[in-house]
């Protein structure tokens, strides 16, 4: 099992916008692409940045493979999407982890 993991710090401002994009647009794209089983959505609760909330959105796939596939076919144009909806608001890092 692979976990894609991003992070991502949000302005506080355009929070709650931010989160029914991910639910409503942004995240059932991803999980279309075919590359991940399941996916998990939490908000970081240790962040002390007064101007921002940070949330990870965890996607599952079955092998590198799948995330070989989706990096190659469909990340670059989701993640330009999000950054031309919320300009100068959003921060993302990414993590790879497989399960030992």
């Amino acid at each position: 099992m692979i976990l894609y993991n991003v992070t991502v710090a949000i302005d506080k401002k355009v929070e709650s916008e931010w989160i029914k994009w991910m639910k409503i647009e942004h995240i059932p794209e991803v999980m279309a692409t075919g590359q991940f089983d399941h996916y998990k959505f939490f908000k970081v609760m240790n962040t002390e940045d007064p101007e921002s909330s940070s949330y990870s959105i965890q996607y599952f796939a079955d092998n590198m493979n799948h995330i070989k596939m989706y990096m190659a076919a469909f990340a670059p144009e989701l993640q330009q999407k999000a950054l031309q909806k919320f300009p100068n608001q959003i921060a993302a890092f990414r993590t790879l982890l497989e399960s030992v």
